[in-house]
């Protein structure tokens, strides 16, 4: 199963550290990244590898809004079915 995790906020050093560190720690895995600054905000996108996750997505969502907090960013997840969804014409 895969998911994923948008982060938006005004750019500052270790947001990608920081958001990678939080996803080890449940086992799970980075398959692609990308991210961007525009005019100075941090745009971030990743698709994970939730098949080895220690945690389910609930927990996780906590977990990620919690850090968002402290960081300062939007950080929101949704699985990659509903994204590609959503994205469809």
């Amino acid at each position: 199963m895969s998911a994923i995790i948008t982060v938006v906020g005004t750019d500052q050093v270790g947001i990608i550290a920081k958001v990678s560190v939080k996803l080890a720690e449940f086992s799970i895995n980075i398959a692609d990244i990308s991210q961007t600054i525009l005019s100075g905000n941090f745009v971030m996108m990743m698709m994970v590898d939730l098949t080895t996750s220690t945690i389910s997505m609930d927990n996780l969502r906590a977990k990620m809004d919690k850090l968002g907090e402290e960081l300062g960013v939007n950080i929101s997840i949704m699985h990659e079915r509903v994204f590609s969804a959503m994205h469809r014409i």
